[in-house]
């Protein structure tokens, strides 16, 4: 079963031509994570207690239609890959049935105190790989 996170479209994400801003995309794909770790058994400070911090390190997003004020968009989550420190998070965003964009976001978990590569714990990466082959 994959997670989605679902969004209602806000006046003041949207730009002049009425679409739902580009960055603002990042900005709720960043709610979508926290929500899909939830989803796996961890609130932020849950995660961050048993040793992950995942920091951003690549975002890539293709678009393909716009969103508009009040459309409810969802972001459905998809575990891609899985590395030592690292894994990447697809978010497909859609409303309806029409495909509005492709995010491919890269996490690496870091230590708090100095920013630099950690392993990610063996529950996290567990979980994280037990999703992925789920969906």
């Amino acid at each position: 079963m994959s997670f989605t996170h679902v969004h209602r479209v806000r006046y003041h994400e949207t730009d002049a031509q009425s679409y739902l801003f580009n960055s603002r995309y990042l900005e709720i794909a960043d709610v979508a994570t926290t929500e899909f770790f939830r989803h796996l058994g961890w609130s932020y400070p849950e995660l961050n207690a048993a040793g992950a911090d995942p920091s951003v390190v690549s975002a890539q997003l293709e678009f393909h239609a716009p969103a508009f004020f009040d459309d409810v968009i969802g972001f459905e989550v998809e575990c891609a890959h899985i590395g030592r420190s690292s894994f990447t998070l697809r978010h497909s965003v859609s409303r309806d049935e029409t495909d509005l964009a492709t995010i491919s976001i890269v996490y690496v978990n870091v230590t708090t105190h100095d920013g630099k590569s950690r392993s990610l714990p063996e529950t996290v990466a567990t979980a994280l790989a037990n999703y992925a082959a789920r969906t």
